[in-house]
């Protein structure tokens, strides 16, 4: 079993800012490939950036690619979310997800493939 907790959201100014933390205890973390999702009202939830056990392979889609860095540290447990330039759509509630990848360091696209995911920490964009 693994627990994640989220932290750091808030409301942000559009073109602003934001990083979001999940810390994770229960496992060895650096057995999971991390993710962070983000959900809207009567939306699916979906991938805003994923990254390998190692750190060494990250994945962004399109709405984000370009504002959005993720990254790890596996001697803390915790896995980070930087969104720079910050639009109302971006608007959300951001969730971190683990994928037990053990002998892969690879990334995982699939929402269904992750076991494990955190209560979800609401991030507001204001115009």
């Amino acid at each position: 079993q693994v627990q994640l907790v989220e932290s750091g959201g808030g409301l942000v100014q559009a073109g602003g800012s934001l990083r979001l933390s999940c810390a994770a205890s229960g496992r060895t973390f650096s057995n999971y490939c991390m993710g962070w999702f983000r959900q809207t009202p009567g939306k699916e939830r979906e991938l805003v950036a994923t990254i390998s056990r190692s750190g060494s392979t990250t994945y962004y889609p399109d709405s984000v690619k370009g504002r959005a860095t993720i990254s790890r540290d596996n001697a803390k447990n915790t896995v980070y979310l930087q969104v720079d330039s910050l639009k109302a759509e971006d608007t959300a509630v951001y969730f971190c997800a683990a994928d037990f990848t053990v002998g892969r360091d690879r990334v995982t696209y699939n929402r269904d493939e992750y076991a494990y995911w955190g209560q979800g920490t609401q991030v507001t964009v204001s115009s």
